[in-house]
């Protein structure tokens, strides 16, 4: 090692060397500049869903059907969705999703389509399909960078008002709009937006296309009209089979338990209260003044202290003073489950089954944040997975259709025992059996594993609530399964036994002389005989046409791992 003499004796004989140095330094320096979020995502486009053509169509059409169905919802307007995706050949497609919301103003429409990172739900702690404000923007700029084509959009607020025509580029350097054109135009809806985007894609059928998100969107969202119309031209209509629009969710305050040291750091220096009491108090949720006075004293900090004068070691004491203090659990109605009923009937909608069930936990907390885990069943009858159970998951009324295994809610179903339920089971496997699984959560942040948002993060309180519910539900079914078996094990019986029933009344025919009319009342008395002996298939309490009440005590065994097949 030089040492610092030596150092300055070799910088004295080589000063070229010295100033070569310098002159590289100021060289790198020039280099050196500020890195748009467009121009960043430009480049890594797969973190945002486009990773190959095929996903690419899907979530273009994602992006634009959350923004409709949210502003619907927001307007208080059932959502009737219009989609196209029309093949122009040689891998282009041109995406069309129209809807009848509330519109959009004209000054607003440039940003929300063409700045990336513009939204008004990032801040806002309440349930919404999009947060980020990344999604629809992000497809304008993957259609601009595929087929150099700008994005074409019609949205109008009333029926008094004009209609406002954009086309739009995203300048990815500075993160800006680029109007290619602008124009009032005529439209014949009262109120609504249309989109159109020119992607390259591919499009295919199968597990992971858009007829499966659209078809899964409607389960989903049962107060929706969709109408799609896919690349070979073929239509299909979902209508609604609910005219009630979900829960308005409310926005709340963060709560003390979800806030991490920076972001209170953060929260000390911009609030406007003068004490640490009004702070807690006035920023966060379910903090009174009582509570507000218990965590100052957990923390040993006075009430009366200024926020903006809290140093990082007193942020820290406030936030153990936060962990000691016992807080009531965030209020619930910032979320907006769907309901076990429409749950239920969103899976009758679209799954042929023989039968139906679901379960809406109580709401439960994750990192200060609340959240509400839903399941429904939907089983035998003709289903795609007749071998292998099919899992549908959704994360605020979106269907996440990639990343399977990544996500926390396959960790929970193949971690649940179905064998107690009846069904055949490998380890760490899905169910054998015609099964479709739906597992949503509703929260006001969903825990996603990456910006494209195809998987849940494995919190040890999600995974709980998930496999309860699926508990729940999986004993209902295991009720119907035994009921089913039974039944089915009694008509075997039965067929064996009727099988003989017109032998023996042949035989005494020939033996004794019956004629026909004695041969048929030998074949009834022995039906009858039949019927006292065995029951009627009635009396086993089996109907698979109807939801029943279950045998209780036959559950909970299963569950327990009691019940021997």
């Amino acid at each position: 090692m030089i040492r610092q003499t030596e150092l300055n004796e070799l910088t004295e004989k080589n000063p070229d060397l010295v100033e070569e140095k310098t002159a590289k330094a100021h060289e790198l320096a020039k280099k050196q500049r500020d890195i748009s979020v467009a121009e960043f995502f430009s480049r890594n486009r797969h973190l945002l869903g486009f990773d190959n053509k095929r996903k690419a169509l899907l979530t273009t059409i994602k992006e634009a059907v959350d923004n409709s169905l949210d502003a619907c919802e927001e307007a208080e307007i059932l959502p009737e969705i219009n989609i196209q995706a029309i093949d122009m050949e040689n891998d282009r497609f041109r995406v069309v999703v129209e809807d009848n919301g509330p519109g959009i103003v004209k000054k607003q429409i440039p940003k929300i389509f063409a700045k990336l990172l513009y939204g008004s739900k990032f801040f806002k702690l309440s349930q919404s399909r999009g947060q980020q404000g990344i999604g629809i923007s992000a497809s304008v700029m993957y259609g601009q960078l595929t087929t150099g084509r700008p994005a074409k959009i019609i949205s109008k607020i009333s029926k008094d008002d004009p209609a406002h025509y954009y086309e739009l580029h995203i300048d990815t350097q500075k993160n800006k709009p680029e109007i290619v054109k602008e124009q009032v135009v005529e439209w014949e809806k009262d109120h609504g937006t249309k989109i159109e985007i020119d992607i390259e894609a591919s499009y295919l059928k199968g597990g992971q296309s858009i007829d499966e998100y659209i078809k899964q969107t409607a389960i989903v969202n049962p107060h929706a009209t969709i109408i799609y119309t896919n690349p070979k031209a073929e239509q299909k209509i979902f209508a609604r089979v609910s005219e009630k629009l979900p829960k308005q969710p409310k926005e709340i305050k963060p709560h003390p338990y979800g806030v991490e040291l920076g972001r209170m750091m953060k929260m000390l220096k911009l609030t406007d209260a003068k004490t640490l009491q009004s702070f807690l108090t006035n920023e966060f949720s379910r903090v009174g003044a009582g509570t507000a006075k218990q965590i100052c004293e957990n923390a040993f900090l006075l009430p009366k202290t200024k926020p903006g004068s809290l140093s990082m070691e007193m942020a820290e004491k406030l936030l153990k003073g936060i962990k000691q203090t016992k807080i009531i659990s965030p209020p619930t109605d910032c979320i907006s489950p769907i309901g076990q009923e429409l749950v239920e009937k969103g899976l009758r909608k679209e799954i042929n089954a023989e039968f139906y069930c679901s379960v809406t936990r109580p709401p439960s907390v994750y990192s200060g944040n609340p959240f509400v885990i839903e399941v429904g069943l939907a089983y035998g009858g003709e289903q795609p997975g007749d071998k292998t159970a099919n899992l549908l998951r959704f994360a605020n009324r979106v269907p996440l259709l990639y990343q399977q295994s990544a996500c926390a809610m396959f960790k929970s179903v193949v971690s649940t025992a179905w064998r107690n339920y009846g069904l055949q089971q490998s380890n760490g496997s899905l169910p054998m059996a015609p099964l479709t699984i739906l597992v949503h959560i509703s929260s006001v942040w969903v825990p996603f594993t990456s910006e494209s948002k195809e998987a849940i993060a494995h919190y040890p309180e999600i995974i709980k609530e998930i496999k309860l519910a699926l508990q729940e539900a999986g004993r209902k079914l295991g009720s119907y399964v035994k009921k089913k078996k039974r039944v089915g094990f009694e008509m075997k019986k039965r067929g064996y036994i009727e099988k003989y029933i017109s032998h023996v009344g042949e035989t005494l025919k020939e033996l004794i002389g019956f004629d026909e009319i004695e041969e048929k009342k030998v074949e009834e008395i022995l039906k009858e005989i039949l019927e006292k002996k065995r029951g009627k298939l009635d009396d086993i309490g089996f109907d698979k046409t109807k939801n029943e009440d279950f045998d209780e005590e036959f559950a909970l065994k299963k569950d327990e791992g009691d019940y021997d097949e």
